[in-house]
Formats: C-alpha cells, structure tokens, sequence
C-alpha cells in the first residue's frame, strides 16, 4: 500500500527517523508528509508505535480530474468498500489547489455522490482545512482526505481517527498545554538515552515527563487506544492482536533511570500526578512542587534537562522572562556540568540570556507560535566540556 504519514511541519526528519527504526522504507515527500510503502501490517505498526506523527493515511486512488463529470465518473472507480461499511457514515476533508475545480465544497458534494451511488451509504462531509477538527476525531465516522493539485485528484483513507497525539491520558491541562507529539519529539530529536536521568524543570500539566516515562518502559503510545482501520471490512484482528501482544511483551516494569517533573505552580503539579496516573506511568516520575532555582539533579551520570518555557509573546513579558531564561542558564551551569539541556523556544533573544551554546534540532509551531527546538551540552566546571555540534543562536 501506498501510505501517507502526516506529521506537524519541522518535524518531518524526527517522524521519519521512528519509521525507519520500524523496518519501513519511507522519505519525506513534502511539508508534514512522509512517504512510505507497506502492508497491512506496517500500516497497523504505524499507528501502534510512532510517538510525532499525527496520523496515517492509505492512498486509495489518484486521477486525472478536470471536470466535475470526470471527477465523479473516476470517483465511482475508487474501491471504497474495501475501507468503509455499508452502514459507517464518510466525512470529507476536501482541499483545491492550482486546479480548475477550485470549489472545495462543490467537489466534496460530487466526491459524496460517487460514494453514495456506489455504496448506498449516508455521506457526511466537510470542506477545507488540513488541520485536525473534533469532525475528523468521530469514533463512527471514516475521515477521507480528497486533495486536488493541478487537476489531479488523490483520494486517501484516514486510518487513524483521532490524531495519534491523542493518547487517551490527558483529560485536564494546564493554560499552554504541549501535545503529546512534539513533547516526544523533543525527547527523540535529542537522542536521550532513557538510562540516563531526565530533569524537567517546567513541567505544566506534565507531558513531557510522561511522554519520556512511556519512552524508558517501551510502551507503545497507541496501544491502548481505538483506530480507524478496526472498522474496516478487511480489518486483520489476528495480526492487530499479535502487533499488540509483542509490543506489551516488550515492556519494561519501571523507568531504568530518574525521571523528575517539577513546577513552581501547585495546580500545574496536581494536573501532572493525575495525568501521569491516567498513563500508567506515575510511579516512573518523581513529581515535586519547586522553582528552577530549587532543581536538584540525582547522583549519578549526567541526564537531559528539557523543558517548555513560557514563549513571551505578549507585550511586556520579554523582559521578566530574560531574567528568568538567565536563571535557568546559571543554575544549570552550577548544579548539572556535563548534562545536555533541549528547550522549546520562540525568542532567539531569551535563548541567548542563558549563556549556552545552543543549537537549532527543528522548528515548527505550538499552540500557532512559531517555536524552535535548541539544545546544548551544559559546560562542565572546568569550562571545557561543550557540544561539539553546538553553534550560537541565531
């Protein structure tokens, strides 16, 4: 099968770097989508294992398309029945781009009637848009993904449901949550070993923590969730079911190295220990209420410190959050010698007041921000021991 795997922009090399540990072959094929061939079990594999990626869709068809007669006559050729019951509503995400059908709600109607003439099914379907929706996340719904470029039109079946970054443990959040996705992202794209300790010295609602607890105990991020694909007609239950038995035999009972999660804020730390309760993970963490100036790191190897600090986006922040990014500068310089620290940032100038030598992993947005992932080897006393890759911020 041809399969499309959709991943949030900037993270395209991290998404792809978890596919080829997979044994799948892929290659980055545009802006947040990942080319990759495989069967029926790859595409289960997909959805159980990968920790960045927001979904994973099957290319079912693609033709030419110029009319709206041409687009509903090759539309009834597209096998729909081998992904969609009878009796399982469609929602159409339909996007036009630099193609004489430009009208992306008149094309979903047609799309509707081809389906509908060949299956018999009631179609629901909703124009536009490349983001998830609430519409797209419908446990009884299949998502088809319609896009039309240069008068070719591809048809894909969403195998997903809910986007893969939905791992079913976080119910409250705090004000700026991070998704699930990009706090593994972070997580992989500075190759943290899960033997050595991790620091999260601002952990809100706790995702990063639990993200790398689930990482250190090899526990498949989908596998206590529903897909997509389980409703499809040539769904595969006895391989679904021995993807699944391998992946929690593969498990580990507990974290091998500290894993500590600490916020300034008490109802940040009431959020992280119900979260982490919610995940299975919470005796992984050590979850403690304290101030950057209060980190303490464990005895034992150097670790990873990572950590989301507060972006200063809105008028007059800039200048307490110098201070602050300065803080976590000093102390980490003071207390963790030799550690590797990765921050999510959006302000080169704040990056800069923590006197590391940071370096650019990614970039891409949260929460609609544009922010970059920098990482540093933390100088040890002596002053000598830095990141060989690491370059000033720019």
């Amino acid at each position: 099968m041809d399969l499309s795997v959709i991943t949030a922009p900037g993270l395209e090399t991290v998404t792809l770097r978890e596919i080829e540990l997979l044994g799948i072959p892929a290659e980055v094929e545009e802006t947040g989508v990942i080319a990759a061939r495989g069967d029926r079990e790859a595409l289960y594999q997909l959805n159980l294992h990968l920790r960045t990626a927001t979904r994973v869709l099957v290319r079912s068809a693609q033709f030419h398309a110029a009319s709206f007669a041409e687009l509903e006559r090759r539309a009834r050729d597209v096998p729909w029945e081998r992904s969609v019951a009878s009796d399982r509503p469609l929602r159409l995400r339909v996007t036009c781009r630099k193609s004489r059908l430009y009208h992306s709600d008149a094309v979903a109607e047609r799309v509707a009637l081809a389906v509908r003439r060949r299956l018999g099914t009631h179609v629901e379907w909703s124009a536009g848009g490349d983001g998830d929706t609430r519409a797209d996340a419908l446990a009884d719904t299949q998502l088809i993904v319609v896009r039309l470029m240069r008068d070719v039109c591809t048809v894909s079946f969403d195998t997903s449901g809910a986007a893969l970054h939905a791992r079913g443990y976080r119910e409250a959040v705090g004000r700026a949550p991070l998704r699930e996705s990009l706090g593994a992202a972070l997580l992989l794209a500075s190759e943290w070993s899960p033997d050595t300790p991790l620091i999260d010295p601002m952990c809100g609602s706790g995702t990063i923590a639990i993200e790398a607890a689930l990482l250190a105990r090899r526990i498949a991020p989908g596998l206590n969730r529903e897909f997509s694909f389980q409703q499809w007609p040539e769904f595969e239950g006895a391989v679904w079911d021995r993807l699944r038995d391998e992946a929690s035999s593969a498990q580990l009972d507990a974290a091998p190295a500290p894993i500590i999660a600490s916020d300034r804020d008490a109802g940040a730390i009431t959020a992280s220990l119900a979260t982490a309760e919610r995940a299975g993970v919470s005796g992984d963490l050590v979850v403690r209420r304290a101030g950057i100036s209060e980190l303490a790191p464990p005895e034992g190897p150097p670790g990873l410190v990572v950590a989301n600090p507060p972006y200063g986006v809105r008028v007059g922040e800039r200048g307490p959050l110098h201070a602050l990014y300065g803080t976590l500068g000093e102390v980490l310089r003071e207390r963790c010698p030799g550690w590797q620290v990765v921050l999510l940032t959006a302000d080169p100038q704040l990056e800069r007041a923590t006197r590391l030598r940071l370096s650019e992993r990614f970039r891409t947005r949260n929460g609609g921000i544009p922010v970059r992932c920098v990482t540093a080897r933390i100088p040890g006393r002596t002053g000598s021991a830095t990141n060989p890759r690491s370059q000033p911020a720019s």
